[in-house]
């Protein structure tokens, strides 16, 4: 009998993690649910007959722990993330950055680092990072973010490129437009007016769910099939600054 595989998610307490975790359950995977809600990913865990681990990415010290404990790991999906504020590069506060930097990169190295030796033990292990249509384009008001996700994409790129040969795919997805819970009002630090802004007038931006559904195919291609790097917009979005709105 095949043993299940067992997909970790990184903050699956809500948005994209939780609609990942969700799905790649459906699709039969054992799932952990990491995240720094406790309350949220125990709910979901035993909503999808998965596991809950109370984690801060940005934490080297109990992610190293949380490795040490989880056992075998087939799927990595660096999903963890998020951009504060819409300030210029001029403008913009170093703290702010240095906190999109901790969660977006130095998170996805402390889970990608911790957790190689299990996905190598697989014999067939996949590391996922979420990133973003900004890690491939610049536009005004997003630097640190952009930034951010610029440099993990570049971890996803080097990564493939210092794996080739093992059996261990790294696979990047770029969303772009996505309404999912609670991105945008953590942008504008709770201002759900300017968070509603975003989506003014765009009839059907992505939702969580399709992300997941995306995640969940690439992770389920054959195994010489890696899919280096899909960038997901809405169809009302041809790029980060064109947006058709009604």
């Amino acid at each position: 009998m095949t043993e299940q595989k067992v997909a970790v998610v990184t903050g699956a307490s809500s948005g994209i993690g939780a609609a990942t975790a969700r799905r790649l359950a459906a699709e039969g995977f054992e799932v952990v649910l990491t995240a720094r809600r406790t309350e949220r990913i125990e709910a979901l865990a035993k909503e999808i007959g998965g596991s809950a681990y109370t984690l801060d990415v940005t934490d080297r010290a109990a992610v190293d722990a949380f490795a040490a404990e989880v056992g075998r790991v087939d799927v990595l999906v660096n999903n963890a993330g998020g951009a504060i504020g819409a300030e210029s590069v001029e403008n913009g506060d170093p703290a702010d950055w240095r906190a999109m930097y901790e969660v977006n990169v130095l998170g996805v190295l402390h889970m990608t680092q911790a957790l190689l030796p299990a996905l190598r033990a697989t014999g067939d292990g996949t590391v996922l990072v979420l990133s973003s249509t900004a890690a491939l384009a610049a536009y005004e008001g997003g630097g640190g973010y952009v930034a951010a996700k610029h440099a993990a994409h570049t971890i996803a790129a080097t990564l493939r490129l210092e794996l080739c040969g093992e059996p261990i795919r790294v696979i990047e997805i770029a969303p772009g437009m996505v309404k999912s819970e609670g991105f945008a009002v953590t942008r504008f630090r709770g201002d759900e007016e300017k968070a509603a802004a975003v989506y003014a007038g765009v009839a059907e931006p992505l939702t969580s769910e399709d992300i997941a559904d995306t995640v969940a195919w690439a992770v389920t291609r054959p195994s010489h099939v890696n899919i280096d790097l899909l960038v997901v917009r809405p169809r009302a979005q041809a790029a980060n600054h064109k947006v058709h709105r009604g």
